[in-house]
């Protein structure tokens, strides 16, 4: 029986040209912008789009104008695909994203052209929020609906896989690796960088923060066990408009970490799997003069999962429990 696996991200855009309207249809999203009527919310989306343009436009000229997101995303499908394949599985991956080309709607097309019997949606996003896997999951509930051919395609929904252990496992080894380049690797401060969200969210049920704040815990566990002893701490990054976001911000505590004499710091990209704009610039750029201004003379970071063996392996081990019935089943 042929399968298929859907794996999505945000997106983001390619060229220079792309960031306007990549930014429009960020801030569109009903759960990004929380105003139920439609027209209200597009018009704040473009209002958004237009103020946010230039700026963004710079930071994007500065990691070669534009995301590498799609890019990385196609080439993790075709690692999956392979794995797969050698655990003698028939399955070929599809691409879709929420904001960027190719879009979901693209992505659910070249499903049913493919002739698959079982379905895998796989969220590239670790931990569950309403802005990201939440925001994707109904959009294709939609598009599924729309199709009349997949009433005979059993469709497997996975909602999260933040303490999946080979995810863990992905990246204990990426931070070893890191700190084993070190001198005295026990004196580096370990600092997990993640996507903010609006603190309302979470009071309102969104297990995100809870959820990252596990596979910190994992991970740090996971450490300890291999006889690391590094300081860590949980931070957050991106946030966007006045509301009160889920903080300490990686900013603020970049600045607090070198005013208590910290100098070297390692940052771990905790909600990323792939390098795009928050990682290549946020972190990359701004955040290490940030760093240096701050006296941190030791300022690196883990790099993005992206197609790592052992992340790729994780995804499949996902896949295989959403096949077998062993994972969660998302919500319905």
């Amino acid at each position: 029986m042929k399968i298929g696996v859907l794996v999505f991200n945000l997106g983001g855009p390619e060229t220079l040209r792309d960031v306007k309207p990549f930014l429009y249809r960020l801030f569109s999203d009903p759960e990004i912008i929380r105003i139920k009527f439609s027209p209200l919310r597009k018009l704040v989306a473009f209002t958004i789009a237009t103020l946010r343009r230039r700026k963004s436009e710079g930071y994007y000229a500065q990691i070669g104008g534009g995301s590498p997101i799609r890019r990385l995303t196609e080439d993790q499908a075709r690692a999956l695909q392979a794995e797969l394949t050698k655990r003698s599985y028939d399955a070929q991956t599809f691409v879709g994203m929420c904001a960027a080309p190719p879009f979901l709607e693209e992505a659910i097309d070249k499903v049913v052209e493919s002739g698959a019997r079982r379905l895998v949606i796989l969220p590239l996003f670790p931990q569950f929020s309403t802005t990201t896997t939440g925001s994707g999951f109904p959009v294709l509930r939609r598009l599924i609906a729309a199709r009349p051919q997949f009433k005979s395609i059993d469709v497997q929904w996975v909602r999260e896989w933040y303490d999946h252990p080979v995810y863990i496992e992905a990246f204990v080894l990426a931070i070893q690796r890191e700190l084993d380049k070190a001198s005295s690797s026990d004196k580096t401060h370990i600092l997990f960088s993640a996507h903010s969200i609006p603190e309302s969210y979470v009071r309102d049920g969104d297990p995100y923060l809870a959820q990252t704040e596990k596979s910190v815990e994992r991970i740090m566990a996971s450490l300890r066990q291999k006889g690391y002893s590094n300081t860590h701490q949980l931070s957050f990054q991106s946030k966007v408009g006045p509301q009160k976001w889920l903080s300490p911000m990686t900013s603020d505590t970049i600045v607090q970490l070198g005013e208590q004499g910290m100098r070297d710091v390692l940052v771990v990209p905790i909600s990323f799997v792939s390098e795009h704009s928050e990682t290549l610039y946020e972190l990359d750029i701004l955040y290490k003069k940030t760093a240096a201004d701050a006296g941190i003379t030791n300022f690196r970071r883990v790099p993005a999962l992206n197609s790592d063996p052992t992340f790729i392996r994780a995804l499949a081990d996902i896949v295989e429990g959403a096949l077998q019935g062993t994972l969660q089943k998302e919500a319905q």
